[in-house]
C-alpha cells in the first residue's frame, strides 16, 4: 500500500469516528441522579452533588475540629465529632446547605519546643499559614463548583482568627462575582452557653474554657463513647503534670449537652440567614 493510499485510509477512519462519536454525543443523555437525603458531601457521588447545586443547595459548610488534648476524659477527637454533628444539623435546619468534610488539623500551639496543647500527646498542630492555605483552597474549590456561600465553622478556639482573615480576603477578591465567605463566628463567641451556664448557677471558674462542662457535656449528648465518666475528677490539678483541663467537667452532663449544642447550632443559623437576607 502506497504512502498516500495509507494516509487518506487513515484520515477516512478518523472522520468515521469523530462522526460517529458526534451521533454518540447527541444520542446519549448526560449523567443524572436524583436529590438524595444526605447533607454531607463525603456521602454523595459527584453526580449527585452536582444535582444538589442544581437544585439550589447553594450553600457549603466548611466545618473545622481538631486533633487535640482534652484532659484524661476527652478523646483527641472531640471536636472533630461535635462540628460535624452541628454542622449537619445547620445544614438540614438551612435546607439548600451541603456540608464539607470535617478539617481535622487545625492550629493547636507551637509543635518544636511545643506550646499550649502540644504539650500532651496525641495533639496535631498545623501552623496557621498552612491553615490559611487549606481553608481557602477549599472555599475556591467549592465555587469552581458553584457554590455561593462558603461558611466557615469552627469548633476550635484557635482556628477563629484564621477563618476570619481568609473570609476576608476572598470577599475582598470576589467583590460582585456573586460568590462570597462567611465567617461564622457567632457559633463561637455568641452562642449564648456560658451565660446559660451562669443562669445554672454555675461560675465561671466551673464553666472554664477547655474540656470542662461544654466540651464534656456536648461530648456526653452526641457521642458519650468519647467520655471516660470515670476520670472526669482527675481535672482537679492535684497531680505532679497538668491536666489539661480548665474547668469542672465533672458538673457535665448529656442533658447539659443537648442544651449547649442546640444554642451553637440556632447562633450559626441566624448569623448564616442574616447573611443570606443581605443577598450574600
Amino acid at each position: 500500500m502506497s504512502r498516500r493510499y495509507w494516509r487518506n485510509g487513515l484520515l477516512a477512519g478518523v472522520a468515521a469516528f469523530v462522526a460517529l462519536f458526534g451521533l454518540l454525543s447527541v444520542a446519549a443523555p448526560p449523567l443524572s441522579a436524583p436529590l438524595v437525603d444526605s447533607v454531607y458531601l463525603e456521602e454523595m457521588t459527584w453526580v449527585e452533588l452536582r444535582t444538589a447545586v442544581e437544585h439550589g443547595r447553594t450553600v457549603a459548610i466548611v466545618p473545622t475540629g481538631g486533633t487535640e488534648q482534652g484532659g484524661p476524659h476527652l478523646v483527641l477527637g472531640k471536636h472533630n465529632f461535635i462540628v460535624r454533628e452541628t454542622a449537619g444539623r445547620i445544614a438540614r435546619s438551612l435546607g439548600n446547605a451541603v456540608v464539607a468534610p470535617v478539617m481535622a488539623y487545625v492550629p493547636e500551639g507551637d509543635i518544636d519546643p511545643p506550646t499550649l496543647n502540644m504539650l500532651h500527646p496525641g495533639t496535631l498542630s498545623l501552623p496557621e499559614s498552612v491553615f490559611a492555605g487549606l481553608l481557602e483552597a477549599t472555599a475556591r474549590s467549592l465555587r469552581a463548583h458553584g457554590f455561593t456561600l462558603i461558611c466557615f465553622i469552627g469548633d476550635h478556639g484557635l482556628s477563629q482568627a484564621t477563618q476570619s482573615a481568609v473570609a476576608d480576603r476572598l470577599n475582598a477578591e470576589w467583590a460582585g462575582t456573586g460568590a462570597s465567605v462567611l465567617h461564622v463566628g457567632d457559633y463561637y463567641f455568641a452562642n449564648g452557653q456560658v451565660d446559660w451556664l451562669r443562669q445554672q448557677g454555675e461560675s465561671d471558674a466551673a464553666i472554664g474554657n477547655h474540656a470542662g462542662i461544654r466540651d464534656t457535656s456536648e461530648l456526653m449528648a452526641l457521642y458519650p463513647a468519647g467520655v471516660r465518666v470515670d476520670r472526669l475528677a482527675e481535672s482537679d490539678g492535684l497531680h505532679l503534670e497538668p491536666t489539661g483541663v480548665v474547668g469542672d467537667p465533672a458538673r457535665a452532663s448529656a442533658e447539659r449537652g443537648a442544651i449547649l449544642l442546640d444554642l451553637k447550632v440556632e447562633a450559626a443559623i441566624r448569623q448564616i440567614n442574616a447573611r443570606l437576607a443581605q443577598g450574600y
